[in-house]
């Protein structure tokens, strides 16, 4: 039976039978392998280097300085201990006229650090190892602060009151971390520094972070008294990172990443399945009368079954290995545009994708290819002689659900989550179904355009679409769904963008000023005012305690969001009128003239968030002291102004006695870029924040994600024509027969010809149709519910996916049946 097997494989590979085949595992197998290698390497590099993304064995990281007792326990212990100390401020290059400033994150750090993993220099064009930090009176810097300072080795930079050396450039640091600070240019100083700077001020924005690094058993040890010690005295602002915890926002991040794009890889494998089932069917067909023959030569229905079993298990190792291959050469273009997201001193991939891309080509193949091979097992001797085909056998069509059910199983097991795997087969199940009514409805109405025009190669073309509308809705259906997804990530995509821009006010802020001290206040907007009316709000540092009396920790809830909300200190402020942009949604924002009671406007998403409703009494910390307010009304922000909002504002008498720094935002003219660098020498506590520069360079990394997925859907896209191409070869014998009897009946080569390309024509342009009006109804949903901002529908989708259906159509068509013309009439009548 083996010999047998091999024979027939080799038979049919000659003849073109498994070819299509082999191509549609293979993307399939690609596509899902290329997510997989990228992913795998990623998650071996945080596990290798887990030590390392922390810098200790132990972080203890909070608000305010770590408690000196904690440390003192820790040294009794025998651990071994290094600070670090990080927060935003402007840097300022040159003197005079021709100074520079730029918003950098500054990170103090003690001798020691860090206690696990290595600094790396830049030196030349190589990279070092150093055990060292900063000496006083010097600074290290990123690459990325050099030119944009004008700044080179050994220059001066000034932080602050004091002016330092720039002595090296910072390769990488081992516990950078993925926080938005981070991805502003590092300086780092000796932490014996930092006070002579005179940055950190009340108010400000400090994480102060204690490194600890010992022996397992004693860190853990140590690890656990703090938990209790924290818990007992139910301490607030204080995070514990460990080698077992990591980072969790980092983890989050990356397993957020590995879901989506394993989840746009699974709409090309979930297309390519389409092509594998079209294709064994098609397979199945085309062998009906050579099995039939070989059971007449003493072939069992069990050697039958077996012989195409082993067949098929060939094909499917074959193209699970070469999809593997190709996959492993694809997850270096995303290694490449998502370069600057990841590093490039991953470790290399280990053999979990492989086998992962083998068991899917394998669940691929048999789950949709035993039913064909079932319905030949049960080809009766007597077809020899007469071609009449029976209807499946109920275990053919059981055989069919076993199918769709190790389908799920695969989208279940590539997206790691039971409810997202669900979700995806079901809007993919809903999409299909969608596409496949209004395609048949389209089809169904060819009737009456029949006769519209007088043209006998556009009546063969429409009476060919009538005569099959089941393949017919097949082949929309499948492009549709392949265009759908590769418009929405271009054409789409654009408008978005598009689209947010435009929900920004044209006069919107591009400027914030932050940590405005009390003193500075007269000063700062008088400043202002030459070039802007900027209006200076307080703002007040406090931590949610209670609510209703009831005391609150991260514990009290359960989503992550609300856990983080309570663990951090809220920016609160007060006022008396209300911000612009700002509209009440429910209760009445108060009037602090006749108010007898501390009173609080909540933002609406953070009282949905942490479950507060009007009449809630709110209590804060703020700096030791405590302050109590009822929730009188809720606002609606309109984030997209880019001006300052606040979660929480309590009436000014409740707020008199709290300490307060200023805030405020205005848009700076183009061109007076001087103006914020002299404003930053004459007050170096400020915080300037050039959100225009934020944005771009959140811009930049966005391109490369949505790059890297649009490489993904270039394999959606090939399993669409694929489909496209199985329908039209599935068809093949049946339209060379019809194509021969017209012939003979006095139809010529060319009218023929011609119903072919209006045939493709409209079935592309169909689908294209089909896949503009979807990428834009989600382009909507995307617009309206996750980004609230009005949305333009642009006819450029249209004639996009019009173009390109009707192009992909063309070409798939070609592809499939430019061979239906060639044979002679004869000799396919004698054929039939």
């Amino acid at each position: 039976m083996l010999r047998l097997s091999f024979s027939m494989t080799m038979r049919d590979w000659r003849a073109g039978e498994l070819r299509f085949l082999l191509v549609a595992l293979m993307i399939a197998v690609a596509s899902l392998s290329s997510v997989g290698f990228f992913v795998d390497r990623m998650r071996t590099g945080l596990n290798r280097d887990a030590h390392q993304l922390l810098g200790a064995d132990l972080v203890i990281s909070a608000d305010q300085p770590v408690n000196p007792a904690w440390r003192s326990e820790a040294q009794k212990r025998g651990l071994s201990l290094a600070e670090t100390v990080v927060f935003p401020s402007m840097a300022i290059a040159g003197v005079g006229d021709g100074a520079a400033t730029k918003l950098v994150s500054i990170k103090a750090v003690s001798s020691g650090y860090p206690l696990r993993g290595n600094l790396k220099l830049v030196q030349g064009k190589a990279e070092t190892t150093t055990t060292e930090t900063p000496a006083a009176g010097t600074v290290w810097v990123d690459p990325a602060m050099l030119p944009g300072l004008n700044l080179k080795v050994g220059d001066q930079l000034k932080l602050g009151d004091k002016s330092f050396n720039v002595a090296q450039i910072i390769a990488n640091e081992p516990d950078r971390g993925a926080s938005f600070m981070n991805f502003m240019p590092r300086v780092m100083i000796s932490k014996q520094d930092l006070a002579g700077t005179n940055l950190i001020q009340d108010g400000s924005r400090v994480t102060y972070r204690l490194l600890v690094a010992g022996p397992a058993k004693t860190a853990q040890a140590f690890q656990k008294w703090l938990q209790d010690t924290i818990e007992q005295n139910d301490v607030k602002g204080v995070r514990l990172e460990s080698l077992e915890t990591g980072r969790p926002e980092m983890r989050a991040t990356l397993d957020r990443a590995e879901q989506f794009l394993s989840l746009v890889s699974l709409l090309s494998a979930m297309l390519a399945a389409v092509a594998v089932a079209m294709a064994a069917r098609r397979f199945m067909l085309r062998h009906l009368d050579a099995c039939a023959m070989l059971r007449c030569l003493g072939l069992t229905q069990n050697q039958a079954t077996s012989m195409y079993l082993v067949e098929f298990l060939m094909v499917g190792i074959a193209g699970s290995l070469a999809g593997v291959m190709l996959g492993f050469a694809g997850h270096y273009v995303l290694l490449e545009w998502l370069g600057k997201l990841v590093s490039n001193d991953l470790p290399g991939a280990s053999w979990l994708p492989v086998w992962q891309g083998l068991a899917t080509g394998l669940l691929l193949l048999i789950g949709f290819a035993l039913p064909p091979i079932l319905q030949l097992r049960n080809v009766p001797h007597n077809r020899v002689i007469r071609r009449e085909q029976d209807a499946p056998k109920p275990l053919t069509l059981a055989s069919y659900g076993l199918g769709l059910a190790m389908f799920t199983g695969l989208l279940l097991w590539q997206a790691g989550d039971i409810k997202l795997g669900l979700l995806t087969a079901a809007g993919f199940l809903l999409g299909l179904l969608g596409f496949a009514l209004i395609s048949w409805l389209a089809v169904a109405s060819l009737k009456r355009l029949r006769g519209l025009i007088n043209h006998a190669s556009w009546r063969f073309a429409v009476t060919a679409l009538q005569r099959r509308p089941g393949a017919t809705v097949i082949q929309v259906v499948s492009l549709a769904l392949g265009l759908m997804a590769l418009l929405l990530l271009t054409v789409v995509r654009s408008d978005l963008i598009a689209a947010w821009q435009q929900a920004t006010p044209v006069d919107a802020p591009n400027q914030f000023v932050i940590n405005i001290q009390p003193d500075q206040k007269e000063e700062i907007a008088a400043r202002l005012a030459q070039v802007a009316k900027p209006v200076l709000y307080p703002m007040i540092r406090g931590r949610l305690t209670q609510v209703n009396d009831k005391v609150i920790t991260a514990d009290t809830y359960q989503e992550d969001r609300a856990k983080r909300l309570v663990d951090r200190e809220f920016n609160l402020s007060t006022m008396t009128e209300m911000p612009l942009m700002n509209k009440i949604v429910a209760g009445q924002w108060y009037n602090d003239g006749t108010t007898q009671q501390a009173e609080a406007s909540v933002e609406e998403g953070i009282a949905k968030t942490l479950n507060l409703k009007l009449g809630d009494k709110l209590s804060f910390d703020v700096a030791g002291q405590s302050v109590s307010a009822m929730v009188t009304s809720l606002r609606k922000l309109d984030w997209g102004s880019m001006r300052v909002n606040f979660f929480v504002i309590i009436n000014p008498k409740a707020m008199q006695d709290m300490p307060q720094t200023w805030i405020t935002a205005f848009r700076l003219p183009e061109g007076q870029v001087n103006f914020v660098n002299q404003l930053t020498r004459d007050y170096p506590n400020l915080t300037i924040v050039d959100v225009g520069a934020l944005i771009k360079q959140l811009q930049s990394v966005m391109d490369q994600v949505i790059t890297a997925v649009e490489f993904l859907f270039l394999f959606t896209l090939a399993s669409g024509v694929l489909v496209l191409y199985a329908a039209l070869a599935g068809s093949q014998d049946i339209r060379m027969r019809e194509a021969a009897l017209l012939r003979a009946l006095g139809a010529t080569r060319k009218q023929l010809s011609q119903a072919q390309w209006i045939e493709f024509l409209l079935v592309g342009g169909l689908a294209g149709v089909l896949a503009a009006t979807g990428s834009s109804a989600i382009g909507w949903a995307l617009a309206r519910f996750v980004f609230n901002f009005e949305w333009t529908f642009s006819p450029l989708v249209w004639v996009a996916g019009l173009v390109v259906g009707a192009g992909c159509a063309l070409i798939g068509g070609w592809v499939g049946l430019r061979n239906v013309l060639n044979q002679p009439p004869l000799l396919s009548l004698r054929e039939s």
